[in-house]
């Protein structure tokens, strides 16, 4: 580099070693999220609700699929990016102090699910090239394959469900 002659240059990683590098940190930091406010797959998790916590929800719905539902990266990905979509409109939208999440699966199926108390509907906006908000929905219905909210007697769940492979051994 010109004028840095003779100063160190940080040393290039290799791809694949920064990248399990990388993926060893996130999984030790999303064992951390599991034991600090449990397991979403087994019973509802309450996060407080602030920007923060959606870095939280993400770690955790990662770990669970990844981790213990054995699914792919590929799977994960779009997953980690929805769940991070409903918690930034529980989080802006609804003036609770905490939400919940929930991730179930079925054959061939997953769920995610962020409950709050409020029973204010989110809606489907037309989403234009230029917004630079208001996308949270349109990403869900674009990327899941389904999607809805259901109202409960105090507050709402808003969902998306994923298709993915059946287990080995589970019949179709």
């Amino acid at each position: 580099m010109a004028g840095l002659e003779g100063v160190e240059q940080p040393r290039q990683r290799e791809g694949a070693t920064a990248t399990r590098w990388t993926t060893a940190i996130e999984d030790e930091r999303g064992l951390k999220v599991l034991e600090k406010f449990g397991d979403p797959a087994r019973a509802e998790v309450r996060l407080p609700s602030r920007a923060e916590s959606a870095a939280t929800a993400r770690r955790l719905t990662h770990s669970v699929i990844v981790r213990q539902w054995g699914l792919s990266g590929q799977i994960a990905e779009p997953a980690v990016l929805l769940v991070s979509e409903l918690v930034g409109n529980a989080v802006r939208h609804t003036g609770a102090r905490e939400f919940g999440l929930r991730m179930t699966r079925r054959p061939g199926w997953i769920r995610i699910e962020v409950r709050d108390p409020s029973r204010g509907l989110p809606c489907l906006l037309p989403v234009q090239p230029l917004d630079v908000s208001g996308r949270g929905l349109f990403l869900v219905d674009r990327l899941s394959d389904r999607w809805g909210v259901d109202l409960l007697p105090r507050g709402k769940t808003t969902w998306f469900e994923t298709r993915v492979p059946q287990r080995s051994g589970t019949p179709s």
